[in-house]
């Protein structure tokens, strides 16, 4: 994992591989940003530094990028130029989503050098905070899997060698951000908070990228139970024999056709009596076929992603952890592969959840939600103050709100907003979305209490109406679909990475922030 450092050093003076800076769009030539560090570097190359970045193609759009060499004697030899779009009309910043994406885009054009300096304007410590989680989130990079061919990475594989930086490392080895504002004490605060935050998507994005062959229900468990270990969480696993003694019906259905048995695991960080709690549930279908009702080629390559929103559970409690926060978050993961052989459950199979309410399979490809049925009604069993899923759940949210943007259903007005407030301020795009009652009556089966698939119109809505029957009167309970964003399968952009992009993570962990100041009794 790329190091992160703060300095009260001018970019001038500090020994690194690159000093990155922000530029804004201008009509002629594009306009540097204000502040000490990019007026000393503008000195140095005689006053002429925003035009020489026009004359290179620099506009100062976003994410735009731009390198030039820095003037002898400069502590680094590469200027690196980022653009940040316009100039802010009400002269209060940029925003920190800017700073944050501009960071990030600069962090991977550095690739693999050793050291760079980040000296964006960062006015304030959400400035700070920022900068500093775009730029380690965009050095971010998966190797796990390749070969060694190269002799300067042998030895760099496997999330364990996430910190290894300097020649032949995959990714930017320290990112040290100058220009700081308010005190040194609440600079390392922002500081430790960026790290952990960065580290816990790393771990999800890790999850996420890993083969399914790599990465069975059982793999998935144990790496819970690691993560546990290393931070002091307490953690439960119930295999396979405990599933069914204890009548886990939508979990062994969706497993029972693969040779790797399911898992659901309880993770969590206990902070005090009397704290609020929070109870977590992510979907955690390992790879998913689609089992009888099988996807169609060109729309399975990429199911190794299913299991995002059980990383991103499992990254946002081991977050809340490492930050201390003074609510208790549980995480239930559930965890399946869904694969079609002579022991899948079949369409018009009907399974006995964990509830006791029957369900009426119709499409062995709406399997997310049976998994996650269960786990939400065991969840609810510990009476949480409030209860959010997380789940790749439809391909029909896609369709309604694009790659890039998560919806968030609820049962309570107030709480929907609550969670899509928490998404917004850490820079993950949602959208609030209903849950209409009509849709209802599509879910009824002839033979069982529902059947696990309703209208095809409005699908992602009626994903959510199933999910809803399984949680406990009176639990404030949101449903985050993040099918879309989960995993990328483009260009990078921004922080954003090609692959898994550990959506959610920081979303959560921003909730769970609210809740323990209070947000829940507010």
């Amino acid at each position: 994992m790329t190091v992160l450092t703060l300095s009260d050093s001018s970019a001038a003076k500090v020994r690194a591989d690159a000093v990155v800076i922000g530029i804004a769009k201008g009509e002629d030539a594009p306009l540097l940003t204000s502040g000490q560090e990019v007026s000393a570097l503008d000195a140095a190359f005689g006053g002429k530094l925003a035009a020489t970045l026009g004359t290179l193609g620099a506009k100062g759009a976003a994410d735009e990028v731009t390198k030039v060499p820095a003037p002898e004697k400069f502590g680094s030899p590469l200027v690196v130029a980022v653009g940040l779009g316009a100039l802010p009309e009400d002269g209060e910043g940029f925003a920190a989503e800017t700073l944050r994406r501009a960071a990030g885009s600069a962090a991977r054009a550095l690739g693999s050098l050793e050291h760079a300096v980040f000296a964006l304007p960062v006015p304030d410590a959400a400035a700070l905070a920022a900068v500093s989680e775009g730029a380690l989130l965009g050095a971010y990079s998966f190797t796990d899997f390749r070969g060694a061919a190269d002799d300067d990475a042998k030895g760099r594989k496997g999330r364990k060698g996430k910190d290894a930086k300097g020649p032949g490392a995959d990714h930017l080895g320290e990112v040290t951000v100058v220009g700081l504002p308010g005190k040194a004490k609440e600079h390392k605060a922002v500081a430790e908070r960026a790290r952990v935050l960065a580290e816990e998507t790393a771990r999800t994005r890790d999850l996420v990228n890993t083969p399914p062959n790599a990465l069975t229900p059982e793999v998935f468990a144990a790496e819970a139970q690691a993560a546990a270990k290393e931070h002091g969480l307490k953690v439960e696993v119930l295999d396979e024999q405990a599933l069914v003694k204890g009548g886990y019906g939508g979990i062994l259905g969706v497993g029972q056709g693969s040779q790797s048995p399911p898992r659901l695991v309880r993770i969590a960080h206990t902070h005090a009596k009397g704290a609020p709690t929070l109870a977590l549930v992510g979907k955690g279908i390992t790879y998913d076929s689609g089992g009888i009702s099988l996807k169609p080629a060109g729309h399975n390559e990429t199911m190794k992603c299913d299991m995002a929103g059980a990383g991103a559970v499992l990254s946002a409690v081991v977050a809340a952890a490492r930050l201390g926060l003074k609510v208790n978050v549980t995480g239930w993961l559930a965890l399946a592969e869904n694969m079609p052989s002579g022991s899948a459950t079949r369409p018009g199979d009907v399974l006995t959840m964990y509830s006791g309410k029957t369900v009426e399979v119709l499409n062995t490809d709406a399997e997310g939600r049976l998994v996650m049925a269960d786990a939400i009604t065991r969840a609810c069993e510990e009476e949480p103050d409030a209860l959010v899923d997380v789940a790749t759940l439809t391909g029909a949210m896609m369709v309604a709100l694009g790659k890039r943007i998560f919806g968030v259903m609820a049962n309570d007005d107030a709480f929907r907003e609550l969670v899509h407030t928490s998404a917004e301020e850490t820079g993950e795009q949602a959208w609030p979305m209903p849950l209409p009652d009509e849709l209802v009556d599509s879910l009824k089966s002839s033979v069982a209490d529902l059947a696990n698939v309703g209208d095809r119109m409005g699908g992602g809505l009626a994903a959510g109406l199933f999910l809803r029957e399984f949680v406990s009167e009176g639990t404030a309970w949101a449903h985050l679909d993040i099918a879309g964003p989960a995993f990328h399968e483009g260009a990078p952009f921004g922080y954003t990475p090609k692959g898994g992009t550990g959506t959610a993570v920081r979303a959560l962990v921003r909730l769970a922030e609210r809740t323990a100041d209070g947000a829940l009794s507010a």
